[in-house]
Parts: C-alpha cells; sequence; structure tokens
C-alpha cells in the first residue's frame, strides 16, 4: 500500500540529484559496493530488486546494515554471479541453500533467491519502486514486501527485535500491515513482533 508518490525515473539508471552526504564509516564502503552491484546486474539485463537494510534506508529508515542484499529469481542467480564477477566481484560458497554471496573487496554482497523459502518471482520484482539510493536510482523492494520478509526470516534463534524496530516504526505509514500479518500468520515470532509493535502504538490492535 503505497501512501504517498514516489520519484520515479528509468529502471536502474539516472541520478538524484546531489544526493545525501556520507553516511559514514563502514556504511559508505557498501554503499559504493552497492552501486557497483546494482550498474552490473542492470547492465547484464538481471532482474533484481534492492533489499534488506538499505532498501529500508531508501524508504526512509536509519542505516542499520553490515551487506548488501539484492533478491533475484532463482534461474538468475548464475547470471547475476557472472556478472559481478565481470565487475571485479568474488563469489564465495554460502552454506545456507537460500541466497549466494559475492565480496566486492571487503564489502559483503548477498543474492538472495529464496527467502524463507519462498523463491523470488515476476510478482515481487514488478512490485519493485524506483527509488534514489546513494543518488542512483534502482528497483528498490516495498516497504510491504520488505516487512513481510524480514518477519518471516524471525526463529527461535534469531529473534532479537530490538535491530528492526526502528525500521518498522519509520516505514509504518508505508506498509500494508494487514497483508503483513496474513502473509506471515504462520509465524508465532511475526506474531510476537506485530503484538510489540501494537503494544507501542506503532499499529493498530485491529492488524492482529
Amino acid at each position: 500500500m503505497r501512501t504517498h508518490p514516489r520519484a520515479v525515473a528509468p529502471r536502474g539508471s539516472g541520478t538524484a540529484g546531489p544526493g545525501p552526504p556520507g553516511l559514514g564509516g563502514a556504511a559508505d564502503g557498501l554503499l559504493l559496493a552497492l552501486k557497483r552491484a546494482a550498474a552490473a546486474l542492470r547492465d547484464a539485463g538481471i532482474g533484481y530488486a534492492l533489499a534488506g537494510g538499505f532498501a529500508a534506508y531508501a524508504h526512509g529508515a536509519a542505516v542499520s546494515t553490515h551487506d548488501v542484499d539484492f533478491v533475484v529469481r532463482p534461474r538468475d542467480v548464475q547470471a547475476a554471479l557472472d556478472a559481478l564477477a565481470a565487475a571485479g566481484m568474488m563469489h564465495q560458497q554460502s552454506p545456507e541453500n537460500w541466497l549466494e554471496k559475492a565480496f566486492d573487496g571487503e564489502q559483503p554482497i548477498d543474492l538472495i533467491h529464496t527467502p524463507s523459502g519462498r523463491p523470488v518471482d515476476d510478482e515481487l520484482l514488478g512490485r519493485a519502486e524506483e527509488l534514489a539510493v546513494g543518488a542512483v536510482f534502482m528497483p528498490v523492494l516495498p516497504a510491504t514486501d520488505l516487512m513481510i520478509m524480514r518477519l518471516l526470516a524471525f526463529t527461535e534463534t534469531a529473534c532479537d527485535f530490538g535491530g528492526f524496530l526502528h525500521v518498522g516504526r519509520a516505514l509504518r505509514e508505508q506498509v500494508d500491515w494487514r497483508r503483513v500479518a496474513a502473509e506471515t500468520a504462520e509465524s508465532p515470532y511475526a506474531y510476537a513482533f506485530l503484538t510489540l509493535l501494537a503494544r507501542l502504538d506503532v499499529i493498530g490492535e485491529d492488524v492482529l
């Protein structure tokens, strides 16, 4: 549910003025790697969208990330790795079966193809919005899809809500919370997070 207009530009191209000042620290290096990787995927004609912490940042949340996350279709993973390799990035084998990892120097880039057991498809990529990230327009997952993806990633051994509460607060007006609740209904951890947001008056009790 989009609540206000978004800047639109041709997919993965162009700039949005001078852009924000440097993010500082490790985030500056990650942002440069993000833009290099996005350009490589764009130039190779691979469908992708920015996800994770930088996608939340593009929607207005504070920067809080330790890597760069893109979603790609499972069938495009090898082509995406080849495109990143052609740009000088190195593939590293990942023990997880839902993503592949690459490195731009020391900066990690995750290519997520099956988040929480749900393969990335044309429908998900088709919902991506063209937003400016570091003064470069690229497809970014909508706030609702970001929230669903993150809530489904909570598990018994990975259930620290503290690092994601600020995202819920920052993006609350951009999120279709009823859809989030419906698509994460099977997860008790997602329900607990939504209950916490309701108790904090970030969302309405009627969402649950």
